[in-house]
């Protein structure tokens, strides 16, 4: 399968998996910015460093370890459970329930299921924001997967296990490239999610798209051959 911009056929979809953070709501929300802010200032305290270099200490280890919380814990020791904590009380008033979202996961046949690298907290908060918690059968958070998270295999290999996945009849959506590596090393339908999916030219991502809720009511599904 190739990355297609038109109509997805996703007929052979029984899990539908999701990443959660810019990806179940909008990337241009800046919610993620109040986060990356919230880590610029603790990487700042735990190591005493000025403000550009602790932001450039944090960048770099999500990119030597593919979230920024792998380095502080190889590095520095951080209780991973202590870290999470201090995301807790982000301000959601940037993010709104979005009904056309709601409808089109609603509509999606089989089960569904959160992905993420926050933590239960976190995805239950952002859940309950958006009005849509009632709609997934699970949430694999970050703890789910003992603090190794995406795109760790292991991360992968411990949800496939934890939820009977049967990863050629799944299809994950992120909107990180990097995250749906492992998923199409493992035989899932990959989709590129956010504003920047459709210039993606990424062998490995099947479908891209920068509005999930139209993309799911346009894709083909085996609810459309009832």
């Amino acid at each position: 399968m190739s990355a297609n911009p038109g109509r997805a056929d996703l007929r052979h979809v029984g899990t539908w998996l999701f990443d959660l953070d810019n990806t179940l709501y909008p990337a241009d929300s800046g919610f993620m910015a109040q986060f990356s802010e919230r880590m610029t200032q603790y990487v700042e305290s735990l190591t005493g460093l000025p403000r550009d270099e602790a932001f450039r200490l944090q960048k770099q280890y999500l990119a030597d370890y593919g979230l920024t919380l792998g380095g502080l814990i190889a590095h520095h020791g951080v209780d991973p459970k202590a870290f999470h904590e201090q995301f807790h009380d982000l301000s959601l008033e940037v993010l709104a329930h979005d009904p056309a979202m709601l409808a089109a996961l609603a509509g999606l046949p089989g089960r569904r299921l959160i992905f993420t690298n926050a933590d239960a907290v976190h995805a239950e908060r952002i859940l309950a924001k958006l009005e849509i918690e009632h709609l997934f059968e699970g949430v694999f958070h970050i703890g789910s997967a003992d603090y190794v998270g995406k795109p760790d295999a292991s991360a992968f290999a411990k949800i496939v296990a934890a939820h009977a996945i049967d990863p050629a009849a799944t299809a994950f959506f992120e909107d990180s490239e990097r995250n749906l590596k492992p998923a199409a090393d493992l035989g899932m339908t990959t989709v590129l999610v956010g504003p920047a999916a459709p210039a993606s030219t990424t062998s490995f991502i099947d479908y891209k798209t920068d509005n999930l809720a139209s993309f799911l009511d346009d894709a083909l599904t085996s609810k459309a051959r009832a």
